[in-house]
């Protein structure tokens, strides 16, 4: 099982992700640290767990604004052992080469992506390093359904982004995760959305799911030092 932290950016800070709405989005208040600047917030999570990997949505670059490229390659640069899965809106080859660095890992989320011929266009451009996001909203799945019914276009990790079940302290969405699952025993997937404690962990590895996607419950405690220990050694 393998946890791999999120920070959402908007705006230059780090925010709380609340069920995909996006308009909504505050500042987070964490348990790790005192503020919501991300080179704290990134330093207090490898303070609580020596992660070896982190997922940044940038929700700018997501919504077509800005980016926050120089800011993520800082922390780059402060990490030097951190490799980095980056969501940023990415549906051009422009963009690709855009978020080329050989500790970033691009997300290609379908939510950006409007048909399938981009996406072989994009993961050709990408070499190999791409990252698959199935995106879920409250409004069903977004994306190319070639994405959601044919698992020989993917790559070997693939995230189920259930937006609906983010912050919202719900639970990881089983159904979804258990019908990926038997859709391809052979790739790896990750659960995104919802996932609350050590139980829920657990859970997922006994379901075969490769990783979780977490960020409230490392921030509000849910899931201390002793509790990353036991599951991601064991």
């Amino acid at each position: 099982m393998q946890v791999i932290p999120v920070i959402d950016l908007m705006n230059g800070a780090v925010v709380h992700a609340r069920q995909g709405n996006r308009a909504h989005y505050q500042p987070i208040v964490s348990n790790l640290c005192n503020g919501s600047e991300a080179q704290e917030i990134v330093g207090a999570l490898l303070g609580l767990y020596p992660f070896p990997a982190l997922y940044i949505a940038d929700l700018d670059a997501i919504q077509c604004r800005d980016d926050h490229r120089t800011l993520i390659h800082t922390l780059l640069s402060k990490h030097p052992t951190l490799e980095i899965w980056v969501d940023a809106g990415i549906n051009s080859v422009a963009k690709v080469q855009r978020w080329q660095h050989p500790r970033l890992r691009p997300v290609l989320g379908t939510e950006s992506i409007p048909n399938i011929a981009t996406w072989h266009l994009l993961a050709g451009a990408c070499e190999g390093r791409h990252i698959l996001s199935l995106d879920f909203t409250t409004a069903g799945y977004q994306g190319p359904s070639e994405l959601l019914q044919e698992a020989r276009h993917w790559p070997q990790h693939v995230i189920i982004m259930s937006l609906p079940h983010v912050g919202s302290h719900a639970g990881p969405d089983m159904d979804k995760l258990t019908h990926f699952r038997a859709l391809s025993p052979k790739h790896h997937l990750y659960a995104a959305g919802g996932i609350r404690d050590a139980s829920d962990l657990q859970l997922l590895r006994k379901r075969g799911i490769k990783g979780a996607l977490v960020a409230s419950a490392l921030h509000n405690g849910n899931l201390d030092k002793s509790m990353l220990q036991s599951i991601l050694v064991s």
